[in-house]
């Protein structure tokens, strides 16, 4: 069987070698990406089972790229954790009505993060 595949999304590269070790760790495949476009670009290569998405991204931000991405039936029902260095409530209206999964604020506790992603991943 495949492994199920998370895509990480931001700009944070120390972030990014902290979340593989722990996606690996958890028998995942882990992929990232560190722009919007980049983003975009990696989910049509090999469709994630989960994405973790920053907000402020260089270039195309995250909404951005994640409204392109639902504009898509194949991609629109796979399960997104917003990660934002904002405050939920500032942030929240904006992907109220995109079907978010949960939203993450940063700093945030790695076990609780990767509960979510298994919730979400093995389903």
């Amino acid at each position: 069987m495949d492994k199920k595949r998370v895509l990480v999304v931001d700009d944070d590269v120390d972030l990014l070698k902290m979340l593989k070790l722990r996606i690996e760790g958890e028998g995942f495949e882990f992929m990232s990406a560190q722009d919007g476009a980049e983003m975009l670009k990696a989910v049509k290569m090999k469709r994630p089972d989960a994405i973790l998405l920053d907000v402020m991204l260089p270039g195309m931000d995250g909404y951005t790229a994640l409204r392109e991405m639902k504009k898509e039936d194949e991609y629109k029902d796979i399960p997104i954790i917003v990660l934002t260095a904002k405050e939920k409530k500032k942030v929240g209206d904006l992907f109220a009505l995109e079907g978010i999964s949960f939203f993450v604020e940063k700093p945030f506790d790695a076990r609780d993060l990767m509960q979510k992603i298994r919730g979400l991943v093995n389903g």
